[in-house]
């Protein structure tokens, strides 16, 4: 399991569930995911979240388009963090423990969104293959007792909900990461930047800039969000 440095991170969500209809720049492909995460690494990103994609451009879990998608980024951009999203169809825990045998394709960490059934399974299932868990709050959801191995909090918010959510959260003692989208994307990662938690942005989380103009490419909205962060620091 990635062991990473817990400076505040700014990780970069590359593609999500996006179509390339809404976004010419978007990567889907394993080599355009790591010509983005080598752009991101160059801006100081530490960890890139994304959503592997089959050859029809279906998102997937499945061994072998998950192997061909880290390997690639990982190639790219050695030591960096590499999260996955499990929110797919299917069996995602019988595809989830396929990953052990993986070695340099296994991601890092994978998002398991809590509330949504069977999420403690999915949590354990990834834990198993020895990927760390990170675990999505996105509602006032009753948490109970945190899965084995997970390693941060995702907390998905609008402006008028982060605050409540940080409340939730924050007494697990987890590193958080906190962030919104679309219309909230900025203003959220903003206020966790002056809380000092983990951030994040891409083209998953938003297309556009904080003036709202379209943004060129991921690498435009995380060299944007750098400079936010970095401003917004206490201190």
């Amino acid at each position: 399991m990635y062991v990473w440095d817990r400076g505040t991170v700014l990780q970069a969500c590359l593609n999500g569930s996006r179509t390339a209809e809404e976004h010419p720049a978007l990567p889907l492909s394993p080599e355009r995911l790591a010509e983005d995460a080598a752009d991101a690494a160059a801006l100081g990103v530490t960890s890139v979240h994304l959503h592997p994609r089959d050859v029809i451009g279906h998102r997937t879990l499945a061994g072998p388009e998950i192997a061909t998608t880290i390997a690639t980024v990982r190639a790219a951009v050695p030591g960096i963090e590499i999260s996955v999203s499990t929110d797919v169809p299917g069996n995602r825990g019988r595809q989830i423990a396929g990953w052990a045998a993986l070695a340099a394709g296994r991601p890092d960490v994978a998002c398991v969104h809590v509330g949504r059934p069977g999420w403690r399974d999915l949590a354990q299932a990834v834990h198993r293959a020895g990927v760390g868990v990170e675990l999505v709050v996105e509602d006032r959801v009753r948490l109970g007792p945190v899965p084995e191995g997970v390693a941060r909090i995702v907390v998905t918010a609008t402006r008028d909900t982060a605050e409540s959510l940080l409340q939730l959260v924050e007494p697990l003692g987890l590193p958080i990461l906190l962030h919104g989208r679309d219309d909230d994307a900025w203003p959220v990662l903003t206020y966790a930047a002056t809380l000092e938690h983990d951030v994040r942005m891409g083209l998953e989380d938003t297309l556009t800039k904080p003036d709202g103009r379209k943004a060129r490419n991921n690498a435009e909205l995380i060299a944007m969000a750098r400079r936010n962060q970095r401003s917004r620091a206490p201190g």
